[in-house]
């Protein structure tokens, strides 16, 4: 969706709604595509004392695999976004609360698509005590414990031996 904010950087009073679904069904996290459903966009442009402001909200459902045990996960996210948006901008600025949309137009799409990947987290998981898979036999241990032996420090091996012998 394309935006034009020639009118509210000259001054309108207007407020532009914002009320969509953008497909996203081709963004690719890890190794896979997690957004199969359509992203949830609403919210409104509007200027205030000569200031140009974005207010949405993003939703959407993940799909997609644990990094540690491998099973499925689906979750819902929600974030907001609060942007001033400025035609232009002196170099010495914080540019985390601007963006610059020289050209008038904001390609609200692009924003979204970049804002869902700065927000998802290096690592999936389907919960934040997530045990894993054993090393050894690949048994998911959220299930239970797997019935491997623990490895043996070499250096411990003869003490080992003597406690078997008795």
């Amino acid at each position: 969706m394309k935006i034009d904010l020639t009118n509210l950087f000259n001054g309108s009073n207007e407020s532009i709604s914002i009320n969509y679904a953008l497909n996203l069904n081709t963004l690719s996290y890890s190794t896979y595509y997690p957004l199969q459903k359509d992203v949830e966009i609403k919210g409104s442009v509007y200027q205030k004392a000569d200031v140009v402001y974005l207010d949405i909200s993003v939703s959407f459902e993940f799909i997609g695999v644990c990094d540690r045990c491998a099973e499925d996960i689906k979750k819902d996210y929600c974030f907001r976004l609060n942007k001033i948006l400025v035609p232009s901008l002196e170099s010495d600025a914080d540019f985390d609360d601007y963006i610059i949309v020289e050209s008038g137009v904001l390609n609200l799409d692009e924003l979204v698509e970049e804002e869902i990947q700065l927000f998802l987290p290096s690592k999936m998981l389907c919960s934040d005590d997530c045990k894993g898979l054993c090393t050894k036999c690949g048994k998911n241990l959220n299930l239970g414990n797997c019935d491997c032996k623990k490895d043996v420090d070499p250096r411990m091996a003869a003490l080992l031996q003597l406690l078997d012998e008795e």
